[in-house]
């Protein structure tokens, strides 16, 4: 330990000698540490946006969709043809035994009116298990019930948005808005959700009952029909058996034969949406990966310059090993002096890295997220980097012949 201290501080006065070459040479670690940490907490930023944009479309979700058809000859997309509707989603729910909830749904867009504002949105028919499967809760008011489904009433709940645009500081409870000339009473407020994966604005919506939009608002020629139904699986482990079980049942239902296409389309949005996660974090290895390569321009530096420092110091390792210094000592002081320059450029750069994370955040309004274990895996790998680029200078002072090194001009 004595003689590692005694190598440290040889290391210092070395250092403080030439203390521009020495900062020069701690450039490149420095940058290349502040790269890898401030790209790194922009990765981990976007990564926990897609994460609470992930987590706000709910969980454990399928998504059934009216499938393609053929019209005269002519191939239909998905959706097309209005192929589902209220009573699927109601036979799911109650004969599919790994579904928890199932929300059938028709959404289209319209101008909404509230005393001398208006706004354009997205108008959702819905019944009371949509909630339940977009894990969504109300701020103030009360829900949509069966009742209203119904009754096919005059009822609505608003997002976050509704209420910015159209009744500002206004308490928008028990207010009436006008959907297509029709008057909705507004019963709830949703709680703020936030952009969709898609980069929708989810708070953007006004949910009124699936009956009073499919009989008294959106006029549709199929009075029943619904563009999609969401359905929320028990748990994780049988979102694989529900879908089974959705594609099984809707085939009955439809009286489609074993030779004929299906004509619905089920998605699982929980793989997709892992899909979105994944390609975050492999974007975040991406910017990591990048920015290291500056680490190891940064280390060929510090082997560069610790070449010329034995260069320099030749005659002073002659004098040191006429007077009884091992070849060990020399080695150990040499790579001392590496790894001191590269941890103190890996600290400075890890200050730079945070401080940089912090501004792009400030000004481009973008997460960043710094995590320990990216600190530490910083500071670790600075120090490999010392002992790797710097035990070739090291091993060459190190096997120096005396008589040669106290020769040498």
């Amino acid at each position: 330990m004595e003689q590692l201290w005694q190598s440290v501080k040889i290391a210092v006065r070395a250092l403080r000698i030439n203390k521009m070459r020495s900062f020069l040479t701690m450039l490149g670690i420095i940058i290349g540490i502040a790269s890898v940490i401030a790209m790194v907490a922009i990765g981990a930023g976007a990564e926990s946006i897609i994460s609470q944009q992930i987590s706000s479309m709910g969980s454990n979700l399928i998504l059934v969709i009216p499938g393609s058809a053929k019209t005269g000859g002519v191939q239909m997309g998905p959706g097309a043809v209005p192929t589902l509707v209220s009573d699927d989603g109601r036979a799911i729910k109650s004969e599919c035994p790994s579904v928890e909830a199932a929300a059938p749904n028709i959404r289209v867009g319209s101008q909404i009116v509230y005393a001398n504002q208006n706004w354009a949105t997205q108008i959702t028919g819905v019944t009371p298990d949509f909630l339940v499967v977009r894990d969504w809760k109300l701020a103030s008011g009360r829900p949509l019930t069966q009742s209203d489904v119904d009754g096919a009433t005059k009822n609505c709940i608003i997002g976050k948005t509704i209420v910015k645009e159209l009744f500002g500081s206004v308490d928008p409870l028990d207010k009436v808005i006008r959907v297509r000339k029709v008057p909705f009473r507004v019963i709830g407020v949703l709680k703020k959700k936030g952009q969709s994966p898609q980069g929708t604005d989810q708070d953007d919506v006004v949910l009124i009952p699936l009956s009073t939009a499919q009989r008294k608002v959106f006029g549709s020629p199929f009075p029943n029909a619904v563009g999609a139904i969401i359905v929320k699986a028990r748990h994780k482990g049988v979102i694989n058996r529900a879908e089974a079980e959705i594609t099984a049942l809707l085939r009955q239902r439809h009286h489609i034969s074993a030779k004929k296409d299906d004509d619905f389309t089920v998605k699982n949005l929980s793989e997709l949406l892992a899909v979105a996660t994944t390609s975050s974090r492999t974007m975040s290895l991406l910017l990591g990966s990048v920015a290291s390569i500056s680490l190891i321009v940064g280390g060929i530096g510090i082997m560069n310059i610790m070449l010329v420092s034995v260069t320099e110091r030749t005659r002073e390792i002659g004098i040191r090993m006429a007077v009884g210094a091992r070849e060990k000592d020399i080695l150990l002081q040499f790579l001392t002096e590496a790894v001191f320059l590269t941890l103190l450029g890996g600290i400075v750069g890890i200050g730079v890295g945070v401080a940089g994370a912090t501004v792009v955040s400030k000004v481009f309004t973008w997460p960043t997220l710094v995590s320990a274990n990216a600190i530490v895996v910083a500071v670790v790998f600075s120090g490999a980097v010392g002992i790797f680029f710097g035990f070739y200078p090291a091993r060459k002072a190190a096997s120096l012949n005396p008589i040669d090194a106290l020769r040498y001009e």
